[in-house]
């Protein structure tokens, strides 16, 4: 097998559509693996469409249509055949090589393999793909398929591609096309490995892998005579297997004596083995692969219980809680995405001791770059098949495009360890039964059969050891909603768009897979991407990032009721910061006090794909939002937090360790001025990954003065902390903070002392330096406490700037002023 990128010398230009003054007639270098609109870019005809009102600006590059091409040389290498591989293709689009048709796509999720070696010709070879407009192929498809409905304006349903490329509620429209993955030639003789899929089992320390061979022979070698056998090695165990003439599909079996077990991170190591598998021929290799594995088992627990159906992640026999986000493109150019990216991001992943990624159905399947860093850092995955808040037509040729698809990228992804779940849908059950689409549909159908009949049935056949879903929010049995917070997972959503974040506690679900809360970019992103002047919550620019229906209303709504609205700027946008990361971990620690009811919160959402105001713990341009360290103290292993129930106050310790953790937790009540009002303590034993409740009452559970008093709740280093009072509500001083900077060797550590008790202490340093990063904020201190913040900068930053108002933050600043 001889494999030949073709990712030189493309250019694109445009052929169709509404191509604007200034583009039409040029030709621009094309980048490959790309799309038009990063090409465009670089060559400065379109201004970068992530900044100000620029997304309308360029809005016109989804209806055109563009042209890419390309020139190689090629000489006949004696091989029985050619490929032309295409990883991806985005989306709509018609292949020529040398004036001649190869073929048609309809399809950006999936790859492509034509054999070209009749077309090819000795020299110089010309490669010619030309894009369809994705809007107007879409609109024309939704006509053809029939109406079914869909969030958002355009109908992103019709057609197999990105759906949040035509825009999401946090989402830039930029409806692209491009060739988005690698393109190659592949020439070969005999025979090649046309998929190789292995299953790892594992039983006590004795490891298995099961792997299923498929292979293609080559033109006049169905039945070849020579000899071809399969040799595969998976760690230092070997196996080999001969085949017989004209089998296509072969089962090889290596067996491991020793194991070390796969775990998710907080459990176990994360021990991966090579898998090599080799096609042999009478002269040696003709093809080969390479992956790797990890010995574990998982399974979804849905068997119902006495308080309903439990959703719980089983793996290695261990139920796992889960500390999870939901993972959306981290570009509205997934291109643009590289191994480094992907392992910067899910390094802040594990930063908030997240230990499961959900991959949203709205994107893409993920790159292999992305599930290997989550293999070797323990972050179990989610992978929905890509389904999201629409209905979607089952007929041909969509059907076909669909089961393609599903077969291509469970093949690819199903030798990953973390990958724990396939899951069927994004909201579409639920839509059906909740949003009036049955009478919209008219009787067509609308992709149920997709999530109960054919992705299960493909599950089955290529993939059968991991655990299936149809949906999210899913009921397992049929009879009950399909968000029913009794059965299975739930999202919950009414807290953003009508009610209040406290309210989260009023629901006690078996599994939460969405729920969040908005806030704005940092503020070095926001002055980045917006240069309204004057710059407002409400400028023009600051509108178009934001792409939630009444998004700045619900802003103000979920705000005004916990902290005052400020007028300023700095001020609004640290107050809407905070706000998102407290309502947060207050769903978050309600949930996992009631583990093991519940087994698992997965926020909406970890990252963002350009500058927006959003649900994302990370912003568009990579930098940590308040939000991060609240889900990393939510998420942490061992948790103390206070809730109130049925009238009284209850301390809830959550130990998600291997160890017990046991001793005697201190509980003062104490005035704002740190003078202890009542103290208790009391003696608590949490098994491993338990959970105990205690209840508070009496003395620790009524306040004085509730405007002036906290209830702290430690055991060891652990600390919760409760107030009677909202901040708005409460009798916050004047922050009392004193600095004290000294220089590291990658920055400088910042030392900061409360005079008295100060919520929520923060250390913006993107305002001081765009590249600097901090390792912890919101950190609330008593009288006389000090906290010490790591900063990561390679600036000279004066030390007395680390105390300016706008850079030291905390709630006392909302409430009471500077």
């Amino acid at each position: 097998m001889t494999r030949t990128p073709l990712h030189d010398g493309w250019q694109a230009i445009g052929v169709g559509g509404p191509i604007a003054d200034g583009v039409a007639g040029r030709s621009v270098a094309a980048t490959v693996p790309g799309s038009i609109h990063t090409d465009l870019l670089a060559a400065g005809l379109i201004p970068d469409p992530y900044l100000d009102d620029n997304e309308r600006l360029v809005a016109w590059i989804g209806a055109c249509d563009w042209r890419y091409s390309t020139t190689f040389s090629w000489a006949a290498d004696g091989k029985d055949r050619t490929d032309l591989v295409f990883d991806g293709l985005d989306t709509v689009a018609r292949i020529e090589l040398n004036g001649r048709l190869v073929g048609e796509t309809r399809n950006m999720h999936r790859g492509y393999r034509f054999d070209v070696r009749e077309l090819l010709v000795e020299g110089d070879n010309e490669l010619v793909i030309t894009f369809a407009s994705p809007i107007r192929y879409a609109d024309a498809a939704s006509l053809e398929q029939g109406y079914r409905p869909h969030v958002n304006h355009h109908p992103y349903n019709s057609i197999r591609k990105m759906a949040c490329s035509f825009g999401w509620d946090w989402g830039i429209d930029t409806a692209t096309v491009g060739i988005w993955r690698p393109v190659r030639l592949e020439s070969w003789s005999t025979a090649r490995l046309a998929a190789v899929r292995p299953t790892a089992t594992v039983d006590g320390s004795r490891g298995s892998v099961s792997i299923e061979v498929e292979i293609e022979a080559a033109p006049g070698d169905e039945a070849p005579d020579r000899a071809l056998r399969i040799v595969t090695t998976v760690g230092d165990a070997e196996a080999r297997l001969d085949i017989s003439p004209g089998e296509t599909l072969v089962r090889v079996e290596v067996t491991l004596d020793d194991v070390e077990r796969w775990w998710p991170r907080g459990h176990g190591e994360q021990p991966l083995y090579d898998v090599d598998v080799t096609l042999e021929g009478d002269d040696g290799s003709v093809d080969s692969w390479s992956g790797r594995v990890g010995f574990r088992t998982v399974r979804l627990d849905t068997v119902p219980d006495a308080s309903g159906t439990p959703m719980t992640f089983i793996v290695n026999d261990r139920p796992v809680f889960i500390k999870g986000a939901n993972w959306i493109p981290d570009d509205a150019f997934p291109h643009r995405v590289d191994r480094a990216r992907y392992a910067a991001r899910i390094a802040q992943a594990e930063q908030a001791n997240i230990n499961l990624l959900r991959v949203w159905g709205g994107g893409i399947y993920e790159s292999d770059d992305f599930y290997a860093e989550c293999d070797e850092r323990g972050v179990l995955t989610w992978q929905d098949f890509l389904f999201a808040c629409a209905a979607y037509d089952e007929g041909e040729p969509m059907r076909s495009e669909v089961e393609a698809e599903a077969r291509d990228n469970i093949t690819r992804l199903m030798p990953h360890p973390s990958l724990a779940l396939w899951n069927g849908n994004n909201e579409n059950i639920w839509g059906f039964q909740e949003w009036g689409w049955e009478k919209r549909l008219r009787g067509l159908d609308w992709g149920l059969g997709y999530y109960l009949e054919l992705l299960p049935a493909l599950i089955g056949e290529l993939d059968p050891t991991r655990p299936y879903t149809p949906g999210s929010p899913f009921s397992p049995d049929a009879q009950y909603y399909p968000n029913d917070e009794e059965h299975g997972s739930v999202h919950l959503w009414e807290q953003w768009n009508r009610q209040d974040y406290p309210t989260y506690r009023n629901y006690s679900p078996r599994f939460v897979s969405e729920f969040g809360w908005q806030g704005p970019p940092t503020f070095s992103t926001l002055r980045r991407s917006i240069s309204d002047a004057p710059l407002t919550p409400e400028s023009p620019g600051m509108l178009v990032h934001q792409k939630a229906q009444d998004g700045n209303v619900k802003l103000i709504d979920g705000l005004v009721d916990h902290l005052p609205l400020p007028d300023d700027l700095d001020d609004w946008h640290w107050a809407m910061s905070l706000n998102q990361a407290v309502a947060v971990q207050v769903g978050i620690e309600h949930f996992r006090s009631i583990s093991p009811h519940c087994m698992g919160s997965i926020v909406w959402q970890l990252n963002d794909c350009w500058p927006v105001t959003s649900w994302a713990a990370v912003d568009g341009d990579g930098r940590a939002k308040p939000l991060l360290f609240s889900l990393a103290h939510a998420y942490a292993d061992r948790l103390i937090t206070v809730q109130p129930r049925d009238g009284d106050l209850m301390a809830a310790f959550v130990n998600d360790t291997d160890d017990t953790w046991a001793g005697d937790a201190l509980v003062r009540r104490l005035s704002f001025s740190g003078e202890e009002l009542a103290v208790e303590s009391l003696s608590v034993s949490i098994a491993a990954r338990g959970t105990e409740v205690v209840s508070l009452a009496g003395a620790m559970a009524t306040a004085g003065d509730v405007a002036s008093e906290v209830l702290v709740v430690e055991l060891g280093s652990t600390r919760a902390l409760w107030f009677f009072a909202e901040y708005r509500e409460s009798a916050l001083r004047p922050a009392d903070l004193s600095t004290d900077v000294a220089r590291t060797a990658d920055g400088y550590a910042v030392k900061v002392t409360a005079g008295q008790l100060v919520r929520d202490v923060a250390l913006l340093v993107d305002k001081l330096d765009a590249a600097a990063s901090v390792d912890d904020q919101l950190v609330t201190l008593l009288p006389g406490e000090s906290v010490t913040f790591a900063v990561t900068s390679s600036l000279d930053i004066p030390a007395d700037a680390f105390a300016r108002a706008e850079v030291l933050r905390c709630a006392n600043q909302l409430v009471a002023g500077s």
